[in-house]
């Protein structure tokens, strides 16, 4: 009865790291067809969000122009892929993902790239939304 218990209880949050893991697939797939406007779709579209990478970005409107800015040609952009290294819950609505991400190109695109993540999540109207994300090669 006790492991039951302990499965069911448990279901919400494989069913909450699965639902997290499906924003990362969705930001690959955006990615790797060319489409910054659907990649930072996943991010939520608030004044209060942060990009922290070489420089500090604050706000929706921000992310995005840094990643217009730094990957504004397929060439640039390339073939994304992430390695999901942890999802941790931070209580109700709120968790964290550790990860690393690939970043395949050509030579006259800026060759390949890769990093390390910590993104923060929150729970949304809208599901799960990038609050946080700081990203270092």
């Amino acid at each position: 009865m006790r492991l039951v218990l302990a499965l069911f209880l448990t279901l919400p949050v494989y069913g909450q790291e699965a639902a997290i893991a499906a924003v990362l697939t969705e930001q690959t797939a955006a990615w790797n067809r060319g489409d910054l406007e659907a990649f930072t779709a996943t991010y939520e579209n608030s004044p209060q969000i942060t990009f922290l990478g070489k420089t500090l970005n604050r706000g929706y409107g921000e992310v995005l122009a840094r990643y217009k800015k730094s990957y504004g040609s397929s060439e640039k952009m390339g073939k994304l892929r992430f390695e999901l290294l942890e999802t941790r819950m931070l209580g109700a609505g709120h968790a964290m993902v550790l990860g690393k991400f690939f970043l395949t190109r050509t030579a006259a695109g800026g060759g390949d790239a890769t990093g390390q993540f910590t993104l923060v999540l929150k729970k949304t109207k809208q599901g799960w939304k990038i609050v946080h994300d700081h990203t270092s090669s």
